[in-house]
């Protein structure tokens, strides 16, 4: 699974409109920056309280990218 695949899973399993759920990959010179995209309504889901939900979705995502010797950054976008 790669880690587009693993950001859009993730984010999927924690809102209400999985169907609404875009993930772009755009690769940089050293790093890839995926852009997570969820329905207006699902926002808060995906960040929660005080972003811990967002941070270890970041966590998990940049564990992942390091397992396979690459920088990610995941950005939240409306």
């Amino acid at each position: 699974m790669g880690l587009k695949e693993l950001l859009l899973t993730l984010a999927q399993a924690l809102v209400d409109n999985p169907d609404q759920v875009t993930v772009n990959q755009v690769e940089g010179e050293k790093s890839v920056i995926l852009e997570l995209k969820v329905a207006q309504e699902d926002m808060g889901k995906v960040i929660g309280k005080q972003g811990r939900i967002a941070r270890a979705i970041r966590t998990l995502v940049k564990a992942a990218a390091a397992h396979e010797g690459k920088r990610v950054v995941v950005e939240i976008i409306q």
